[in-house]
């Protein structure tokens, strides 16, 4: 499993993020969807990496919300995402990444379907206390044939082995499986880097 790290990789599908986006011909804008259970950390790394203020639709949970085995996992969390989390990374002066993070909680799960509609790859947050939580976004993900990779997010445990964590998810192994910090810019890059590389090594992402 690679571990997401504050490196930055010579010529990195990333490299030059602060650039400003291209207007030409050639310009090429990608869809990438971050999906999850339920406190995976979605807005988190959506908040983490993007480079404009980032667009979120939370509200408080109610006493209406509810009660899960995640929300037990997670009791400090009080907001939930109710449509989606908006932002976006540049790759170099002609690409740019517009992420869209899906609400985790299952009754807003109509909206999914809308949401990953001509998305050109995703990633999946996955919590090892909960790997279970990921099989929605890969049932829909595969449904709709959208290349992802897996992005173990890390809330300090409890380990999973690779094998373990392929296993449980029934992941193909050309499938990329990366450990990172969600709350980190650098690491939520890194993980969004070996997305761009995944799609390329696939042939598409549109000159990904």
């Amino acid at each position: 499993m690679t571990r997401a790290t504050t490196r930055e990789t010579p010529g990195s599908a990333l490299a030059g993020a602060d650039a400003p986006v291209g207007d030409g011909a050639d310009f090429c804008a990608l869809k990438i969807a971050v999906v999850g259970g339920f406190g995976a950390g979605r807005s988190t790394m959506v908040r983490s990496v993007s480079e404009i203020r980032p667009l979120h639709t939370e509200a408080a949970m109610s006493a209406a919300t509810p009660v899960s085995d995640a929300a037990v996992r997670v009791p400090a969390k009080t907001a939930t995402t109710v449509a989606l989390d908006f932002g976006r990374i540049t790759i170099d002066e002609q690409r740019v990444l517009y992420l869209f993070g899906t609400p985790g909680q299952e009754r807003f799960r109509f909206l999914w379907d809308r949401l990953l509609r001509g998305t050109t790859g995703a990633v999946v947050l996955i919590d090892t206390r909960a790997l279970t939580d990921a099989w929605y976004a890969i049932d829909r993900l595969t449904h709709h044939g959208t290349p992802f990779i897996i992005a173990v997010n890390d809330f300090g445990g409890p380990f999973r082995s690779e094998e373990e964590i392929r296993a449980t998810l029934a992941l193909p192994a050309g499938v990329p499986l990366v450990e990172f910090d969600a709350r980190d810019h650098s690491s939520s890059k890194f993980v969004l880097i070996a997305l761009v590389e995944h799609l390329h090594a696939l042939g598409g992402g549109h000159g990904a």
